[in-house]
């Protein structure tokens, strides 16, 4: 099947969540294109397993979001608009805007930052956000996607709610499914890739919400102009025609 290559790694104990995670790659990666279509059957022989724990991936990923079911025709990769993607910042605005607040006003405004545990955490999340600055400022929108995944999943964990960590995580996977396929048609995306990262922990850090705010905000902004303007119209109307993103206009992360 053109777009999946089976990588004869998958093993018996965790077929469903291996084949899960191989298709969302494939997703990810913009080689699963919105809008196309496979059976059971085609991924079942693509990594040569039976047709049980792959349908049982594919129902995962549609419960996600990333895939819809179809009883005649299979599954195909969901086609996200411009609405989407709105809908997907109000969402996440509305979530951090909350773990900011705990910060400060809420259930963590008595903890210092270093504290043992929020000190560890940071530390590993500004790591990873040097990572994904560094792959950002290189154009590498692979390896900038995992770090990034990374990066806000770790984010999450520091206010200790496992429902808001797992909610940022599958926004985040959503809205990079939104954009990656436009991405990819840019020549040369160094330099135009959002790298604020570790400037967002170094305010949370500081307990500086204010800032931290700002920092998302910028990130809003640039991050929905781009969408516009690369989707020409909207997302999922057929291929899009190439535009360049407005001047000073970072991209998604």
């Amino acid at each position: 099947m053109p777009g999946i290559r089976g990588t004869g790694a998958v093993t018996r104990s965790t077929l469903r969540q291996q084949i899960a995670d191989a298709l969302r790659d494939e997703v990810l990666a913009g080689r699963l294109q919105p809008g196309q279509e496979f059976t059971v059957k085609e991924i079942a022989d693509q990594y040569g397993v039976s047709a049980t724990p792959v349908r049982e991936a594919l129902v995962d990923l549609s419960a996600q979001g990333l895939l819809d079911a179809d009883q005649h025709r299979g599954f195909r990769v969901h086609e996200y608009s411009v609405d989407d993607f709105r809908g997907m910042i109000e969402a996440r605005s509305l979530v951090t805007d909350g773990m900011f607040h705990a910060l400060t006003e809420g259930h963590m405004a008595h903890l210092q930052p270093d504290e043992p545990r929020i000190a560890a955490t940071l530390a590993g999340v500004r790591r990873r956000g040097e990572e994904a600055q560094r792959a950002a400022l290189a154009g590498e929108v692979t390896v900038l996607i995992g770090y990034d995944l990374r990066f806000w999943r770790e984010l999450g964990s520091v206010f200790g709610n496992p429902y808001l960590t797992d909610f940022l995580h599958r926004l985040r996977v959503q809205m990079w499914v939104c954009v990656v396929q436009h991405l990819r048609r840019l020549p040369d995306l160094r330099g135009r890739l959002w790298s604020e990262h570790t400037d967002l922990v170094d305010a949370l850090s500081r307990r500086d919400t204010d800032s931290a705010r700002a920092i998302v905000a910028s990130y809003n902004t640039h991050a929905l102009s781009l969408v516009e303007g690369l989707t020409a119209g909207g997302m999922g109307k057929g291929p899009a025609r190439q535009e360049s993103p407005p001047p000073g206009a970072d991209t998604l992360s």
